[in-house]
């Protein structure tokens, strides 16, 4: 097949993983475009002679989509479809040296704090004024807002410090700039993410002050929601309630990733915390947040991990009652703590375990709608599929959480706009409802 002409630089930018990687994505593409070169975001169209592939690895699963796709696009290079193959991100942060060696047809390899370099690369430079600017790759009308950058704690299973670095808070104006700018642009919710968010602040101001943070974002016209993700549990900052209290767009919502229900287990986790503090944690919460949803992380099958520990954990999912729960089999990271113990717990286990304690969130959840029923609330609708608008209330987060679904035969809505919808029926999962 003919090699396309390198007369005129064209990038498709592939993004794999998180909303962090969403977020890198996009300055990237801001930054390629502000210097005048043709760019995309998972193009369609086979027509772009450079790709750069902005990867995940975090755990096996990740790893395993980032080195396919990569696989994949070196094959459309000797095939001739394009001409460069850059990869950056957090698997090439982490696996540079070794990747090298056994994909040398990529072209060059970047961390996850090489965008000036990848950017020279592109025959392009970092434009200082295009800080806050992002063209977005989601819906309008919601954009993902990176408090920070990297990690300090000390987890035993996780490789984001060896990937992400150490935590690096963005400044508040930095961030208040960004934020109206993207509301400008049509932007209505914030979704804040950070590796720990709770800890922000405390390398620029010394003391935490994600309270401060929302407060001065809480002000920003347009903006009609803010949600809070990956609160770290230990020394999470009480203020952040109360200002989630006053102010009404800050969602009643908190993404607090807790990975385990068994003091044994979070110590060995070094988590910082036990079950006890957690749980007094979580009543804090819903006392100063009355109608909070709480959505939490697990991790199942870490080594050490017996049927006591497990069952102490499926106790702790059972008494808490979260509204939203996600359940991952621990995966064996190089370079960690964890990774020095046995990986003791097999892997049909493992995911024995996470069914079980998804079968319980699924009863809890359904428990949870169908008290909704007959109740009214604000729905922001993210986007049409056949013949239902579905959107979402406060209490859930895009692609994770729960969904309202509107019949659009009956009923004429606009994607991005809010909606005040009245449940009529309940699914595990999803809420039914019609506009009032």
């Amino acid at each position: 097949m003919k090699t396309k002409g390198s007369k005129k630089t064209k990038v498709n930018i592939v993004t794999l993983g998180c909303s962090k990687n969403t977020v890198d994505s996009e300055v990237l593409l801001t930054q390629l475009r502000g210097n005048g070169i043709e760019a995309t975001h998972e193009s369609q169209k086979d027509d772009s002679n450079i790709v750069v592939i902005n990867t995940c690895g975090f755990i096996d699963n990740a790893k395993q989509e980032s080195i396919d796709t990569i696989l994949r696009y070196v094959d459309a290079k000797q095939e001739g479809l394009v001409e460069k193959v850059y990869v950056t991100g957090c698997l090439s942060q982490r696996y540079k040296d070794s990747l090298e060696l056994e994909i040398p047809e990529v072209d060059s390899w970047f961390g996850t704090r090489d965008l000036s370099r990848l950017l020279k690369q592109l025959n392009a430079n970092y434009k200082h004024e295009l800080l806050g600017e992002r063209i977005l790759t989601n819906p309008s009308h919601f954009a993902y807002l990176k408090i920070s950058e990297g990690c300090d704690r000390p987890c035993s299973f996780c490789a984001i410090p060896l990937m992400r670095g150490g935590h690096i808070s963005r400044p508040i104006e930095e961030l208040v700039k960004e934020a109206r700018n993207l509301a400008k642009n049509g932007v209505k919710e914030l979704l804040l993410i950070a590796q720990d968010s709770t800890y922000y602040g405390l390398d620029l101001y010394k003391k935490r002050v994600l309270s401060d943070l929302l407060k001065n974002l809480s002000d920003v016209e347009g903006i009609e929601w803010i949600r809070l993700h990956y609160a770290f549990p230990t020394g999470f900052p009480l203020d952040v309630l109360d200002v989630m209290a006053e102010r009404s767009n800050i969602c009643n919502y908190i993404d607090i990733p807790l990975q385990h229900g068994s003091t044994k287990m979070l110590k060995l986790m070094k988590r910082g915390t036990t079950r006890e503090k957690t749980a007094a944690l979580i009543n804090t919460i819903r006392e100063k947040v009355p109608d909070i949803a709480i959505r939490t992380t697990l991790i199942a099958g870490h080594p050490g991990e017996t049927d006591t520990e497990f069952e102490e954990m499926l106790d702790f999912v059972e008494q808490s009652r979260f509204d939203r729960l996600g359940v991952f089999p621990y995966s064996h990271e190089e370079n960690t703590f964890s990774h020095t113990m046995e990986d003791d717990v097999p892997a049909d286990v493992k995911q024995e375990r996470v069914d079980t304690i998804m079968d319980l969130q699924q009863s809890i959840s359904l428990e949870n709608n169908q008290k909704k029923i007959g109740n009214t609330y604000k729905v922001l609708i993210d986007r049409k599929e056949g013949g239902q608008f579905i959107g979402r209330t406060e209490f859930d987060s895009p692609e994770v959480d729960n969904e309202v679904l509107i019949d659009a035969k009956e009923n004429y809505l606009r994607i991005g706009d809010f909606v005040m919808a009245k449940v009529t029926d309940a699914s595990e999962f999803d809420l039914i409802a019609q506009p009032v």
